[in-house]
């Protein structure tokens, strides 16, 4: 398994990461799209996050409430607009505490020696909109998410 790369190039609109998880693609694909896995693994570790919707398919709503120890909620919503399993999901990504700013992201899943690459490409409205969010922290939020993703993947493969 390698580290989570993550791309900010300056002046573009976009942020790509990547990861190699030790897992066939199926079984990456259903850690990110399972509702009843997402708890486990989606954000920091200090927060608790709690599926309110998450519907996989082109026009499928998502919605991602996470709380922190203080009781504070972090809401998150998007819509599905193209999902082939255990390929690629294309979905939109909004923070409701700054609406508006929408952003596309799109995931892709390739096997590899029976490893997957972990891809996703986000890309924002604006320059701005995008160092806005990685001025916010992501980076440890995303890092500390593909680390809980990864220990989701092995308790998937230590059952199979």
């Amino acid at each position: 398994m390698t580290d989570l790369q993550i791309i900010v190039e300056p002046g573009r609109q976009d942020i790509v990461m990547t990861r190699t998880f030790d897992a066939p693609r199926d079984v990456v694909y259903k850690a990110l799209t399972d509702p009843q896995l997402i708890p486990n693994w989606w954000g920091p570790r200090e927060l608790t996050t709690d599926v309110d919707c998450m519907d996989v398919q082109p026009g499928g709503r998502w919605r991602f409430v996470q709380h922190d120890a203080a009781g504070n909620e972090y809401a998150f919503r998007g819509v599905y607009h193209d999902a082939v399993a255990p390929e690629r999901a294309v979905s939109t990504f909004e923070w409701e505490g700054l609406p508006g700013h929408v952003a596309l992201d799109t995931l892709t899943l390739e096997e590899i020696d029976g490893k997957t690459k972990y891809t996703t490409v986000t890309v924002f409205q604006s320059v701005a909109d995008r160092d806005g969010m990685v001025q916010s922290d992501m980076e440890r939020g995303a890092r500390d998410s593909t680390e809980r993703l990864t220990e989701v993947i092995a308790g998937l493969l230590s059952r199979a």
